[in-house]
């Protein structure tokens, strides 16, 4: 009777350590981060893996409306609209960029030319 409580024990142990994993989302892989400073975007050209979501961080002292380009359309890269309105401190993830393409992103508030140093471009291969 102990042994069977035993095997019982353990089966129940090996089960549990088995278990069903739910599904990870997406990672930001390091170095896949924009930073907004008064300055500008940095870096202003980053190349990253299908998949990816880029993290955008705002470091500036004003808020920024970060969109994918065309100005005013923003239809390029829709991935890149999810991280939109960023007040100062705030960090925003775009969405997942599958798609193997070029991405123009720009602050809608401060579009080209004059907001040129808050623009960029995301290459997804």
């Amino acid at each position: 009777m102990r042994a069977a409580a035993s095997l019982c024990t353990l089966w129940v142990l090996v089960l549990s350590a088995c278990g069903g994993r739910s599904p990870s989302s997406p990672s930001t892989p390091e170095g896949a981060t924009v930073t907004i400073t008064s300055a500008g975007v940095a870096p202003s050209a980053l190349t990253v893996a299908p998949g990816t979501r880029v993290l955008f961080v705002n470091n500036d002292g004003r808020a920024h409306d970060m969109t994918s380009d065309p100005h005013p359309d923003h239809q390029d890269c829709p991935e890149l609209n999810a991280v939109g309105l960023l007040q100062p401190g705030q960090r925003r993830e775009s969405g997942n960029l599958v798609m193997v393409r070029t991405c123009g992103f720009h602050d809608h508030d401060d579009p080209p030319p004059r907001g040129v140093r808050w623009t960029g471009r995301i290459t997804v291969r």
